[in-house]
């Protein structure tokens, strides 16, 4: 245990040694019709290298990797590679590459694949950036001469006589340069041999056989096959939709959403590859008019799942509704890849009453660096609790959103206490039009008051070739104690999850129809249209704390987005003052409703000091004394 703490450790920080990072720049190409270009094949480049985990990005596993003609694969051993059993393959001239020469480190960001590696030594590390430099040359002039083939063939059937639409007609043949191709099983060239890299010690890997694995979203050892077993399969298409019931809460937001493609969201990226964004300060218009403790109560849109649960006997079936539950939280993502949360400042709350949903919130910023987030809900039938850190990651094309904490559920009925981790969320293409969301990883719920059963939740990651009806796809199943398989289900995070195990097979969850008009209101689900609503009622009984009553945010839902951008200005920089006078003092920040405590595996935790809605009902925010945290 202690081991792979220490391993953790340095992962992080190794990630956050920022500054190191650059992006290597591509070389021209020269695009003119009837250019030549260099079409030698370089060498081939294969060994093994360090690939960082998928999941839980917390370890490197050892990697054979091969560079021939453009194409970069891997595979667990030479071996594999040999038999054409190949994990990932990679076109390297689409890919964004960022290198860290202090650690070794090479990242590959194609949009849809993502690419971590790490070489053992300098001077293996300075051989593989010289090949891949070398091999997307060789690609895009390869792309350039074909493009120029394309044109000469348009120009001629423009002005000669060859006609389209002849059967004798052949429209793409090119007057190609041959070239030679290097074998796998020729003589290496010196840096080829160079290249054959080492065998990674087993000190440097971290993380057990249980943990998934980068392209299947599988486990180490099971089979890749990310297609769900007959008979379990997710199901194919979007439940029956239903018509949403009326809380009586407004259902528009004032504005709509800005126009923000006036942004330089490619310069602001790009100056921060390798970098925590949550740290990066982002135009207003680039945000979305919530933040990230209104995001904490987003994941109870569903809270009717513990409902569910709580009224379940039996074990088995109620983790069924637990797992469930940590599913749905997932769905709100399914369209808001176009903007961000507001990052809360140190201090700020968010309270949330919910009679029609029998539950009450309250969150919390309880810490600034690293940015945790902390909430407690409850209800008659449950307790939910959680505090979370997100690490936000650039790699070039893609923007990988990194959560730490457990979430914690209790159900009193059964003394029951349920904990489990967060997928990895990666916004793929993220500077194009054609950007997409999905979450990987694998899910572990445990019953820390009872071990009768446990679950395990595979969210797959899809790949390049697969079809769109196999993306977002969850897999699951309950387990009992001796590890046999006592319920399977399965489906799609964005459609619904479907269990046939049970004693009346049927769709345990289905996501709530979108409201009218949702893509020109952020994509907001009607629940986060109610988020950051302020009644003349409520106004009154708030701390002057709480989110609906920061200024940036009010501004920006109101459509006064060049006034939201000054005033966010203005509370980054008095936040910043505010830290300033606190560290002159020897003082820390002491969070207001929460406090800081140990979990059963040791980890640092947040949680509720209870004082909350004691104070709110006696003797009420507005006599008491309060953090000044924005005017």
């Amino acid at each position: 245990m202690s081991n792979h703490h220490n391993v953790y450790n340095r992962e992080e920080n190794e990630l956050d040694i920022i500054k190191d990072w650059e992006v290597i720049d591509d070389l021209q190409v020269d695009m003119q019709t009837g250019g030549e270009h260099d079409m030698t094949i370089p060498g081939l480049c294969e060994g093994y290298l360090l690939k960082r985990r998928k999941w839980p990005l917390k370890g490197w596993h050892k990697r054979y990797f091969v560079l021939e003609a453009g194409i970069l694969r891997y595979s667990r051993n030479q071996q594999d590679v040999s038999r054409g059993r190949v994990q990932g393959s990679l076109d390297v001239s689409l890919a964004v590459m960022s290198i860290n020469k202090k650690s070794n480190r090479i990242d590959l960001d194609a949009g849809d694949i993502l690419y971590h590696m790490k070489a053992k030594s300098h001077e293996i590390f300075y051989i593989w950036v010289t090949k891949l430099q070398a091999h997307r040359l060789y690609k895009k002039n390869e792309a350039a001469t074909l493009h120029s083939g394309f044109l000469q063939t348009l120009s001629f059937n423009s002005y000669g006589t060859c006609d389209l639409d002849s059967p004798a007609h052949t429209p793409f043949r090119f007057l190609m340069p041959a070239v030679g191709r290097h074998s796998s099983h020729g003589p290496p060239s010196v840096a080829d041999s160079a290249a054959e890299y080492f065998d990674a010690s087993d000190d440097v890997l971290c993380g057990s056989s249980s943990e998934v694995s980068d392209e299947s979203g599988l486990s180490d050892g099971s089979t890749p096959n990310s297609e769900p077993e007959e008979g379990h399969g997710g199901i194919s298409k979007s439940p029956n939709s239903v018509v949403a019931k009326s809380t009586g809460r407004r259902t528009t937001l004032p504005a709509t959403c800005p126009d923000n493609s006036h942004v330089g969201l490619m310069a602001i990226l790009y100056n921060n590859i390798g970098k925590d964004l949550a740290r990066v300060s982002m135009p207003a218009a680039l945000n979305e008019p919530v933040n990230l403790l209104q995001r904490l109560c987003e994941e109870l849109e569903y809270s009717e799942l513990l409902d569910t649960a709580s009224n379940t006997p039996d074990p088995y079936q109620r983790m069924v509704y637990i797992a469930a539950f940590a599913i749905s939280g997932y769905s709100t993502a399914m369209f808001r890849n176009r903007y961000k949360p507001f990052n809360p400042v140190l201090g700020e709350t968010y309270e949330c009453i919910r009679e029609d949903r029998g539950f009450r919130l309250i969150s919390e910023q309880v810490c600034h660096h690293p940015p945790i987030s902390a909430c407690h809900a409850e209800s008659e039938n449950y307790s939910f609790w959680q505090d979370q850190r997100w690490k936000n990651k650039f790699w070039g094309k893609s923007l990988e959103i990194l959560p730490t904490g457990m979430v914690n559920v209790t159900l009193p009925r059964y003394g029951d206490h349920y904990e489990w981790n967060k997928v990895v969320t990666c916004i793929h293409n993220v500077l194009s039009q054609q950007r997409y969301l999905e979450h990987y990883g694998e899910v572990t719920i445990r019953n820390l008051k009872s071990n009768v059963c446990t679950c395990k939740i595979t969210f797959v990651k899809s790949r390049y070739w697969g079809s769109e009806t196999n993306k977002n796809e969850v897999q699951g199943t309950v387990l009992d104690q001796s590890g046999s398989i006592i319920h399977r289900f399965g489906g799609l995070w964005h459609e619904g999850i479907f269990c046939d195990t049970l004693p009346t097979p049927k769709c345990v969850w289905k996501p709530n129809p979108q409201p009218k008009d949702h893509l020109v209101y952020y994509g907001f689900s009607t629940f986060a249209m109610e988020l950051n609503e302020l009644t003349p009622d409520l106004k009154p009984l708030l701390p002057p704390s709480d989110s609906r009553l920061r200024p940036d945010q009010r501004l920006l839902e109101d459509g006064k987005v060049e006034e939201s951008d000054m005033k966010k200005d203005e509370i980054e920089e008095f936040q910043r003052e505010r830290r300033k006078e606190l560290s002159k003092k020897g003082e820390e920040h002491i969070p207001r409703f929460f406090k800081k405590a140990k979990d059963a595996c040791g980890r640092d935790v947040w949680l509720t000091n209870e004082t909350y809605w004691k104070l709110r009902e006696n003797p009420g925010f507005a006599k008491t004394e309060n953090l000044i945290l924005w005017s």
